[in-house]
């Protein structure tokens, strides 16, 4: 019994759609010239740091430069980063200082 030549999603012969590399969401910290806490989530740490740095990666950042990471945390997916970033803007500063324990990574 032969069976027919494995088909891609556009029926040719062999052929699969690439696969797309899976994304790494990561919650982050930021700690500015001033001493404040920024938060947020990227999926590309070393662009979203230099994107931080050259003052375009967000308004409140960008008068508080240079900016330093303090934290990162993995997170699942996308939605996951932004529950947990929701949770970390909520927390007091010194819930954040607490959180940061001199963790990086």
């Amino acid at each position: 019994m032969t069976h027919p030549p494995a088909t891609g999603s556009a029926g040719s012969p062999g052929r699969r759609k690439p696969s797309r590399p899976r994304s790494r969401w990561l919650v982050y910290l930021l700690r500015c010239r001033d001493g404040s806490l920024y938060t947020g989530i990227t999926n590309d740490l070393p662009k979203r740091l230099k994107t931080h740095a050259a003052g375009k990666a967000s308004r409140y950042t960008r008068s508080r430069l240079p900016v330093q990471l303090a934290y990162t945390e993995p997170q699942p997916s996308k939605s996951r980063s932004l529950k947990r970033e929701a949770a970390i803007k909520k927390l007091t500063r010194r819930q954040k200082e607490s959180l940061l324990g001199g963790k990086v990574g």
